[in-house]
């Protein structure tokens, strides 16, 4: 067996073939994977400074040709990504044709086929038999074969290429220069069966891990391996399973560097150049062990560490996984007070939450909290609380909300769904203790309950009023209409007194706030938000400097909107139906999913049915929304829709004029 790195120029150039097995499984590769391949190509051609990005690994076995034949090797494992690059090259060349018609023709006759070569062996890679014809079809730049997933996957990477305006000849040159690969060559005795077998026998590829772990024990002494690996390597696998690979990442990124998910395998090597391997590895288990607690809090005995852990983990934010292992080996090696140690973890889920309140994007992340660490510590004495004042003096230029917007956005932001229930529930259940009642109540079986539920009976049709449904869908998640309960089966969908009744007979405090309420109408679940949100400030004070300006903030009521600004992009726009109207048709081209979650979510609101609503508009996709809506609710929904599409309200801005 030989293994090497290698381009993926130099795997395809030549008169060679590389044919799947049959017992291989057909192309599976989906949008996630495409995405993700296509990021990790943009990252690449709009670096300064461009270095081999790690694909993964092919294995391969040349297999016995004629004289005058291609050599043909069997592709064991690596079929997925393989095809995928080919694909992703035809769609290359065909977007080339007609204005780079030299560069088509070099990736036609270079990377794709043998152009002197007929029959079969003209394609440099042969699928299995169920994937020849789309392939072929590609490959001669005929008609696409429908229901393919490599039609659907040239179908992606067509679009992506169409609305990226790249040059293709450096896009042709990252993909053919800078994408890297392990391969894996077997001799011919090897029996590809068994190799199969045994590289798919969980149905899991190999891992980077996998790949730094063979690397670390080929640089260990024969005598030493056994001993190395049973103590440091294998408590490390065990503890940390399939989280193994992300630790190591975090663990390289905490010294300041960002580290690509692509990047470990390589970035490990290079660091251990000059260093011992054992003692790399030992350095290497005693992070893992803070890891391991930052994923399960349940492993730190100190009981005040372990509960801010614990929120910390239900925020979902491992970006800041880097900076908290080189804090937590300060603590451990009582650089770091236990005290100090607190206020760090105190200040992090306070900097996520009002983010996450303000949906502040959250792609810089990574970045921030990848070099935070070394800029905090530089300016301070670890042993003094100054550590824990710079961490706060770096954080507030860090897109830190202030008081003004954090206020404004608790009192419609969405707290329930995908990715935001458990950050909501999070924040019920802190202002619940807020109320520092003397008997805490468990939260374990408490769940989110809808006080306007989430489907409308006529009851509650007739009792939020004309415009009960807009009400509905701009306020359902909101603040104000959710609590927490371990009713929620008594109370689903019952009228608001019978919701009451139970609500304030529980023996949580949140809930008392309903003794005086007798209607829960728009004008009711405002002034909870508003009330809430007062709690919610106190829970998580503003640590920076008051003093700094405030952020503009777009002012709806009596204004005039003229222009918006979305990813950078200028439409002009003459009033909120515009702004409307923009809005989702940016969506819906960015991501045809994200637009439907929109619909699904918000059907008062979009429709694919014109008669559905009193005035509409037609969106360029075809479905209509509604637009007898006020300027006010009509940037309510924008926002939810934002939300919803996972967009940044940074990256959607409106200028008025009064």
């Amino acid at each position: 067996m030989q293994a090497s790195e290698t381009k993926l120029q130099e795997i395809i150039e030549g008169n060679k073939q590389y044919v799947v097995p049959l017992f291989q499984r057909a192309y599976s590769w989906k949008k996630s994977q495409w995405e993700s391949l296509w990021n990790d190509i943009l990252e690449l051609y709009h670096s300064d400074n461009r270095r081999p990005h790690f694909m993964g690994s092919i294995v391969t076995m040349p297999t016995s040709a004629i004289p005058e034949g291609v050599s043909k090797y069997l592709l064991i494992d690596g079929q997925q990504r393989l095809t995928t690059i080919f694909i992703l090259l035809c769609a290359l060349r065909d977007k080339a044709k007609n204005i780079h018609d030299e560069l088509a023709a070099e990736i036609h006759n270079t990377i794709i086929v043998n152009p002197y070569k007929k029959g079969l062996d003209h394609y440099k890679l042969q699928p299995t038999q169920v994937d020849r014809q789309s392939f072929h079809s590609l490959i001669n730049g005929q008609d696409y074969v429908n229901n393919s997933g490599i039609t659907e996957c040239y179908l992606f990477f067509e679009k992506k290429i169409r609305q990226s305006n790249l040059d293709f000849s450096d896009l042709k040159k990252v993909i053919c220069s800078y994408l890297s690969i392990v391969s894996v060559v077997l001799s011919t005795e090897d029996n590809p069966y068994l190799v199969f077998e045994s590289l798919n026998a969980k149905g899991e590829p190999l891992t980077q891990a996998d790949l730094i772990r063979n690397y670390f024990f080929l640089r260990i002494n024969t005598e030493n391996q056994d001993d190395a690996y049973n103590k440091y390597w294998l408590p490390m696998q065990q503890t940390l399973d399939v989280n193994l690979t992300e630790f190591i990442r975090h663990y390289l990124t905490r010294d300041g560097v960002e580290i690509k998910k692509d990047e470990v395998y390589f970035q490990i090597k290079e660091r251990m150049i000059k260093r011992d391997a054992i003692d790399y590895l030992k350095d290497l288990y005693e992070f893992s062990e803070y890891y391991a607690k930052l994923l399960d809090p349940l492993k730190e005995n100190n009981l005040k560490i372990r509960r801010c852990l614990e929120r910390i983990n239900r925020l979902e934010q491992a970006t800041v996984y880097p900076f908290l292992l080189n804090c937590y080996h300060d603590y451990e090696e009582n650089n770091l007070l236990e005290a100090d140690f607190i206020a760090v973890l105190q200040i992090l889920e306070n900097f996520i939450i009002r983010r996450f309140i303000c949906n502040v994007q959250t792609r810089g992340l990574n970045r921030i909290f990848s070099v935070l660490y070394s800029q905090v510590s530089k300016a301070s004495n670890l042993a003094h609380a100054d550590f824990v004042e710079r961490l706060k003096l770096d954080l507030q230029n860090r897109d830190y909300p202030k008081d003004t917007e954090f206020k404004d956005r608790l009192l419609d932001v969405k707290l329930y769904g995908t990715g935001r229930t458990c950050k909501g529930k999070l924040i019920l259940e802190s202002i619940e203790e807020s109320f520092y009642h003397k008997e805490q109540v468990s939260f374990t079986n408490l769940t989110i309950e809808h006080i306007m539920p989430q489907t409308i009976t006529k009851w509650w049709q007739e009792h939020l009023g004309e415009e009960g449904d807009i009400t509905h869908d701009l306020l359902l998640q909101s603040l104000g209409n959710i609590t927490i309960t371990a009713y929620n089966g008594e109370l689903y969908n019952a009228e608001f007194i019978q919701k009451k009744e139970i609500l304030i007979n529980s023996h949580l405090e949140i809930n008392k706030y309903f003794e005086n309420q007798e209607t829960w109408k728009r004008e009711d679940i405002e002034k909870r938000s508003l009330y809430l949100a007062e709690k919610v400030l106190q829970i998580w004070p503003y640590f920076g400097n008051e003093n700094l300006m405030n952020p503009a903030k777009t002012k709806v009521r009596g204004t005039t909107p003229k222009q918006l600004k979305i990813f950078g992009k200028e439409y002009p726009v003459k009033s909120w139906r515009d702004v409307l109207e923009k809005t989702l048709n940016v969506i819906a081209d960015l991501d045809a999913d994200k637009f439907k979650d929109v619909m699904e979510q918000f059907p008062r609101f979009i429709s694919r049915d014109e008669k559905d609503f009193r005035d509409t508009r037609k969106l360029e996709n075809g479905v209509f929304v509604n637009v007898n809506l006020s300027a006010r609710d009509i940037n309510a929904f924008c926002i939810k829709a934002i939300e919803t599409a996972e967009i940044s309200l940074e990256d959607w801005q409106i200028e008025t004029t009064t």
